[in-house]
C-alpha cells in the first residue's frame, strides 16, 4: 500500500504569517505545502502567484506543491519553476488539447507534473496523462473555495484512476484529492486509491494540528 501524505493547503492560513505558517506545517508532519494559485478568470477568485512562492521557499524544505488553478498555465511554468515550486499541477480543462506537452514541458524544466481535473470532467480525461504524470488530481470539490463538501461521485473517479493506472503499468503513481476530506470521509477516499490528501481548513483551524495530519492519514 503506498504511503499517505498529506498536502495542507495555504489558502486557510494567514496570509500575514505564511512563513511562520509553513514551518509549522513541516514541524506537525505534513509531506507537502498545497499552494492554490487562482487567477480571477479559470476560477473566480485571485489568490496569489510565484512571487508568493518564492517568499515561501526558504522557510520550508517541504516540497511545494503549486495547483495552477489558471487560463494559459503554459506562461506561468517557468516563473513557478524559477520560485522553487517541487510539483506544478496543470488543469486539463485549461490546457485542453495540450495537456500532454504542458506536463512535458513542466518535466523539463525538472520539476515533477501533475495533471488535474474538475468534478465535472470524466476520469478518462486523464487516462492520456498517465504515461508523462508524476501525479494526477482529482478535484472532489468545484476548484475556487474552500469549506465544500465531498463530492460523493469523485470516488469512482478515482477508482477508475487507480485502476488504470496499476493496467498501465504504473501502480505507484502518487493520485491527489483536493477538496472536503475530514477524519470522518479519509478511509473511505484512501480506500478508493488516494495517497495524497488536500486539506485546508482540516488542518489549519484544527486545535491540535499534529493531530488533524496523523487523523487525515488514517491513523
Amino acid at each position: 500500500m503506498l504511503k499517505v501524505k498529506i498536502a495542507p493547503s495555504i489558502l486557510a492560513a494567514d496570509f500575514a504569517e505564511l512563513g511562520k505558517a509553513v514551518k509549522r506545517l513541516e514541524e506537525n508532519g505534513a509531506d507537502l505545502v498545497h499552494c492554490d494559485v487562482m487567477d480571477g478568470s479559470f476560477v473566480p477568485p485571485i489568490t496569489f502567484g510565484s512571487q508568493m512562492v518564492e517568499q515561501i521557499r526558504p522557510h520550508t524544505t517541504l516540497p511545494l506543491d503549486c495547483h495552477l488553478m489558471v487560463n494559459h498555465p503554459k506562461t506561468q511554468l517557468e516563473a513557478f519553476a524559477h520560485a522553487g515550486a517541487s510539483i506544478i499541477s496543470v488543469h486539463v480543462e485549461a490546457c485542453k488539447k495540450q495537456t500532454l506537452q504542458t506536463l512535458k514541458r513542466i518535466k523539463r524544466l525538472g520539476i515533477k507534473a501533475c495533471a488535474v481535473c474538475n468534478p465535472e470532467t470524466p476520469a478518462e480525461a486523464l487516462f492520456e496523462c498517465v504515461a508523462e504524470a508524476d501525479m494526477l488530481l482529482v478535484m472532489s470539490v468545484h476548484p475556487g473555495w474552500g469549506g465544500q463538501k465531498f463530492i460523493p461521485e469523485s470516488l469512482k473517479k478515482i477508482e477508475a484512476l487507480r485502476e488504470y493506472a496499476q493496467k498501465a503499468g504504473k501502480p505507484q503513481l502518487d493520485i491527489q484529492v483536493d477538496g472536503g476530506v475530514t477524519p470522518e470521509n479519509v478511509k473511505e477516499v484512501i480506500s478508493a486509491g488516494v495517497n495524497v490528501i488536500v486539506a485546508g481548513s482540516a488542518v489549519f483551524r484544527a486545535p491540535d494540528m499534529r493531530a488533524a495530519i496523523a487523523k487525515l492519514r488514517g491513523e
